[in-house]
């Protein structure tokens, strides 16, 4: 796939999942209006670069694993950066987000589990599209889609079903993690 076509789908996907983290931290935090900014902009060019060789919208699951941010023992690498942007510490950010969370940022999906047995929630939601040349794209082939659903900030303790019946996000859906290399 070529790599600016891979580069420009990844977009909606990374602002789904920025937008949810620095959500935790505008509601709990005491973080300014310019360091939220900071945060998010910082975030996004740091995934962007991350799964730069890492996104397959041809094959969604591959490299599911490397693309998820995880937080419980040890604060994930790439959001801790984020955070230390903006005069963060290590412990602010534990004291900020959940103390386990798990986001999946997949082509055309982004989901996420807060604790260990929680649900799996879907955050972002697009179908993908093959246009005349064969390449696999969002939405109607228009790379600059907007994110089409993004559940608003989630309490820790509002499993996805209570989400459902109060009508703030999709369904969650079982899951198999696969790894591939």
């Amino acid at each position: 796939m070529h790599t600016l076509c891979a580069r420009a789908t990844m977009k909606p996907e990374i602002n789904a999942a920025v937008g949810f983290l620095s959500r935790f931290l505008r509601i709990k935090g005491h973080v300014n209006d310019r360091q939220l900014q900071s945060f998010s902009a910082t975030l996004q060019d740091i995934l962007t670069e991350q799964y730069h060789h890492h996104w397959f919208p041809d094959r969604p699951n591959k490299g599911s694993g490397y693309r998820c941010i995880r937080i419980n023992h040890k604060m994930d690498p790439l959001v801790g950066k984020a955070g230390q942007r903006i005069g963060l510490t290590i412990q602010q950010l534990y004291l900020l987000l959940p103390s386990e969370l798990t986001l999946w940022v997949d082509p055309f999906e982004v989901s996420y589990r807060i604790g260990e047995d929680g649900s799996i929630c879907v955050l972002y939601e697009s179908n993908p599209i093959v246009n005349g040349n064969g390449i696999v794209t969002t939405g109607n082939s228009n790379l600059t889609s907007s994110v089409t659903q993004v559940s608003p900030m989630v309490d820790s303790h509002i499993s996805c079903k209570e989400e459902l019946l109060m009508g703030r996000a999709s369904p969650a859906k079982p899951y198999m993690m696969t790894v591939s290399s």
